[in-house]
């Protein structure tokens, strides 16, 4: 038999997954209201990477959102992240897909730390 603390944190991965990662809503809780607040969540998240990286939003324009969300989805944060790292990550991301040039002069400093 499975220890509580073991089904509580395999629950709790359960829920995390379906807020942060697109899973599917663990048993005893309501689809609907988890995907707004993975929603809510994951704009909050972009406001964030917006505000430390300014020049990815400029850049992105009306697509900062969309490829955010795609970002965030198969890459969510972690508690072992921090939020400029992340921020860092996605535009590393995004110089790796094409979306945005590769930066040069004091902007390449944040493509190298990664």
């Amino acid at each position: 038999m499975t220890a509580p603390r073991e089904r509580l944190a395999a629950q709790q991965a359960e829920l995390l997954k379906a807020l942060l990662a697109g899973g599917d809503a663990p048993a005893g809780f309501d689809a609907e209201r988890l995907r707004i607040e993975a929603n809510v969540l994951r704009n909050k998240q972009s406001r964030l990477v917006a505000y430390l990286r300014p020049d990815l939003a400029e850049a992105l324009g009306d697509r900062f959102a969309a490829l955010f969300r795609e970002y965030a989805t198969s890459h969510p944060k972690t508690d072992t992240i921090r939020a400029r790292a992340y921020a860092d990550a996605f535009g590393a991301w995004l110089v790796e897909r094409g979306k945005v040039p590769k930066p040069r002069g004091r902007l390449a400093t944040w493509l190298r730390r990664i």
